[in-house]
């Protein structure tokens, strides 16, 4: 239980430090960001013992296959932002950004052809997989509310993103979706 306290307050912290600036502005999508954060990490410490339990039934079946799905698109998300977006060390107006959001170029290639948000989608997977480990209602509260604040956040970097990049911007919202292509 200590460990568990612990990493709580850690990496708390450590989220606390990243989204400091954004938490003054409760309408920055790192404020809703952060609390999606914060209620993945409580989920994590509520699962991880059962971790490795009952390993081969449904419910672990689907968690791992969350958790691996959650994988491909915060990587290939991160390169493309980090190759294709020509983040620059200051981005006016916007000073909650994150180093690698902070985005001069609109990236709408690889996996941003098919969906706006797939850092959040990641997110999402990540959540839900955390939840099938153990499922019960605690979880789904976490998972729901976390479900919650990263949709909050996806339409709060949307509105920074027409602020940011305009029409260009507003047509690609037209041509993609937000976490699940082709439907969501």
């Amino acid at each position: 239980m200590l460990w568990k306290i612990s990493t709580l307050i850690v990496v708390s912290a450590f989220l606390l430090g990243i989204s400091w600036k954004a938490l003054r502005d409760p309408g920055s999508h790192g404020f809703h960001r952060f609390f999606a954060w914060e209620t993945i990490l409580i989920l994590f410490l509520l699962q991880v013992d059962f971790w490795f339990v009952e390993p081969f039934s449904w419910y672990q079946s689907i968690a791992w296959t969350l958790l691996l799905l959650s994988l491909p698109p915060v990587i290939w998300g991160s390169l493309l932002l980090h190759r294709q977006g020509r983040p620059a060390s200051v981005r006016p107006a916007e000073p909650g950004l994150v180093s690698f959001e902070k985005t001069t170029r609109l990236v709408t290639d690889g996996i941003y052809r098919f969906i706006r948000h797939p850092l959040y989608a990641s997110l999402l997977l990540l959540a839900w997989g955390l939840f099938f480990k153990h499922p019960d209602r605690a979880g789904a509260c976490l998972a729901a509310v976390s479900s919650a604040f990263l949709v909050r956040t996806a339409r709060a970097d949307e509105a920074e993103c027409i602020r940011y990049f305009g029409k260009p911007y507003e047509d690609y919202m037209k041509t993609t979706k937000r976490f699940i292509p082709f439907i969501y």
